[in-house]
């Protein structure tokens, strides 16, 4: 059931890198504080059931929203994307928002090189060309040398890359599934997924850091509906230049609460990056 209106997947897009940079930056707080599988298992909870509270608003609903010709394809999904998040939280704490965007930025690469074998979608040289600069820009910030590439920068980089894989089947299974049937797998499978684990790991939390929790679940089902509605609406290849907006926002957040440090060269890189989308989108309005 996918559409072909890319100057919609744009602005999906744009709103779903702000929301996810937000709540990466409570992740990173929460998950310093507690244990990363209790801290997701919890905002897991509450994504689950806010789902079945959407499929419960009218007779039928949830039936029609749980029905797929695509089941296990869409579990996978659901678990792929849950062991993505836990592996992309336990990145900040070990390298900071700012170094885990830089490396995890590779993702939108991941999925515009594979979204032609993969989805038999077109990828024109334009297109390409953008995401080339916004390669170029990734590689300005990160500066190769010794500094990022440490041991611990793979876990942000497999991260990038369950990410990416998460992205080319949302877009695989939107072909034959609603927005909502794939909002209720990616909540309910995720939700005992993570139940399994994350229960094993129980801590008391804070007053002050339960309103954080809440805040967390609130923008993380908000985050995952604007992005399966991005795919659903947009090509893949067309829509990923503006996901590089993501390191944007999270490295403004990484300076701004947690001291982080950027230097010139991310400036530099960000904007590169940013102007690369914008071409993008010119290029979407010319052709139209």
């Amino acid at each position: 059931m996918s559409g072909n209106n890319t100057k919609l997947g744009i602005i999906l897009m744009a709103a779903t890198t702000l929301v996810f940079a937000l709540q990466d930056g409570i992740s990173k707080h929460l998950a310093a504080e507690y244990n990363t599988f209790m801290v997701i298992m919890i905002r897991y909870w509450f994504f689950a059931a806010f789902v079945i509270a959407i499929a419960s608003r009218a007779s039928g609903v949830m039936k029609q929203a749980a029905r797929t010709d695509q089941p296990l394809m869409q579990s996978f999904r659901a678990v792929l994307l849950v062991a993505e998040i836990c592996v992309a939280v336990y990145g900040f704490t070990l390298l900071g928002l700012v170094e885990s965007h830089a490396v995890f930025a590779a993702y939108p690469l991941m999925i515009a090189a594979l979204s032609g074998p993969v989805l038999g979608e077109r990828v024109g040289w334009r297109r390409w060309v953008a995401i080339g600069f916004g390669f170029i820009g990734v590689l300005i910030i990160l500066q190769p040398g010794f500094g990022v590439f440490q041991v611990e920068a793979l876990v942000p980089f497999l991260s990038a890359l369950m990410f990416a894989l998460y992205g080319l089947l949302t877009r695989y299974v939107a072909r034959k599934d609603s927005a909502s049937t794939s909002f209720f797998w990616t909540g309910t499978v995720g939700s005992v997924a993570m139940t399994a684990v994350g229960i094993w790991f129980w801590q008391p939390m804070s007053g002050g850091d339960w309103i954080w929790m809440a805040t967390l679940c609130v923008s993380g089902a908000f985050g995952h509906f604007l992005l399966i509605k991005c795919y659903e609406v947009g090509e893949a290849s067309a829509v990923q230049p503006f996901a590089y907006l993501q390191l944007v926002f999270a490295s403004a957040l990484g300076v701004t609460l947690f001291d982080e440090t950027i230097r010139w060269n991310v400036a530099l890189g960000a904007s590169i990056i940013v102007a690369a989308g914008l071409f993008t989108l010119w290029r979407e309005r010319q052709n139209a």
